[in-house]
């Protein structure tokens, strides 16, 4: 169970790099890369936001509950 991250698939919707998110949200490539594999234990709305907003989408776009 646990919540899965999508940020890979919509970056590949929208075609954008993880070095222009990384331009777009001001956050470090590294702390990108933790989101994108879904390795990270938590994001913060502010950032959740700047994500959301670079790539014109929802976070429920980016976020989803898997029960596997």
């Amino acid at each position: 169970m646990g919540i899965v991250v999508n940020l890979d698939v919509m970056m590949a919707k929208r075609k954008m790099s993880l070095n222009e998110l990384s331009g777009k949200v001001g956050l470090t490539l590294a702390n990108l890369s933790i989101l994108k594999t879904g390795k990270a234990k938590a994001i913060r709305f502010s950032t959740l936001a700047l994500i959301c907003e670079a790539l014109d989408c929802q976070p429920g776009d980016l976020l989803e509950y898997s029960k596997d």
